[in-house]
């Protein structure tokens, strides 16, 4: 079973496009949207478990030069009863 979450990312004064290009092609990454609000993207990534998001955020995306600030979130799949 694979761990997924949402990474919300604020980034320095024109460094919007620069995150996202760096961000887009590390592994495990599904999704890079630009965003109004209070962060400027939103990564969705995918990893085999806890500890491999773990990894990505802290040395691979905090390291993307431009980010400030970055908000973990992971995801609970919830399956509708029958």
């Amino acid at each position: 079973m694979t761990t997924k979450a949402y990474i919300l990312i604020q980034t320095g004064a024109g460094k919007q496009r620069v995150v996202v290009d760096a961000v887009r092609s590390l592994p495990g990454v599904l999704a890079v949207d630009s965003v109004t609000g209070p962060y400027d993207n939103i990564v969705v990534l995918e990893a085999p478990d806890l500890n491999e998001v773990g990894d990505l955020v802290t040395n691979r995306i905090h390291t993307v030069d431009g980010i400030l600030h970055t908000v973990t979130c992971l995801v609970q799949t919830v399956t509708p009863s029958t």
